[in-house]
């Protein structure tokens, strides 16, 4: 993991962690009783996304069942993978805070690269699922957090606000992206339940997501 990741990871994570020791602290002196650490970790574990595993993925459009079968049954396969071969990591700078790349092999094969990207008002995490040596299916989550990580009440106050930064209150984006042989065939936003895009949406959302896919395995085969 690298050091900006981790950086922001830890910052996060103390802001929740100081929130919490400071109530404990303030119950404590009312009760005459020392205070008593405890780590919060439904709040920790909760400022990453996490990466899928042991998954189905979701039917929303039954009409092209037949076509997302063998895609949804890949994903399912490939997110159940405990053991793998090898695991590469890259560091990636596209992000104000950083980011970074994961490779996951099977045999040899690459099946699975997954990156993150974190900034001081969200953080994202995409996962490219390989069939037979070619793009299968994507899978987008996004944090967009209700205020920068740093907003604490000290910024709220300055700025006559009335929310710090609270993970509870972010939002979640999801985006699931199917490819047959190469051609983005279907997306569901977890925002629009399913509604099918227009053509030319769709080719921009295959334009923009085959290049991303086409650069991260320009990283691998460079290292």
């Amino acid at each position: 993991m690298t050091l900006k990741v981790i950086n922001i990871f830890t910052l996060v994570t103390v802001l929740l962690f100081a929130s919490c020791n400071s109530s404990q602290q303030k119950d404590a002196k009312v009760n005459n009783q020392p205070a008593i650490t405890k780590v919060d970790t439904f709040h920790i574990d909760s400022t990453f996304l996490k990466e899928a595993f042991q998954q189905e993925d979701t039917a929303y459009n039954e009409y092209l069942a037949g076509r997302l079968k063998p895609i949804r049954e890949n994903f399912k396969r490939i997110n159940s993978i405990t053991k793998w071969t090898s695991v590469d990591k890259e560091d990636l700078d596209e992000s104000t805070e950083g980011g970074e790349a994961t490779f996951y092999y099977s045999s040899g094969v690459l099946e699975k690269i997954a990156t993150r990207h974190f900034g001081e008002t969200s953080q994202a995490l995409t996962e490219y699922y390989l069939l037979n040596g070619q793009l299968s299916f994507v899978f987008e989550k996004s944090y967009k957090y209700n205020r920068p990580i740093y907003y604490d009440s000290a910024a709220m106050k300055e700025n006559k606000d009335n929310q710090t930064f609270n993970m509870e209150k972010s939002e979640v984006i999801e985006n699931r992206s199917y490819f047959e042989k190469g051609r983005l065939l279907h997306q569901v936003n977890n925002q629009d339940c399913g509604s099918p895009f227009a053509k030319e949406y769709l080719l921009e959302e295959q334009k923009r997501l085959i290049a991303d896919f086409d650069k991260l395995k320009t990283i691998t085969k460079q290292n």
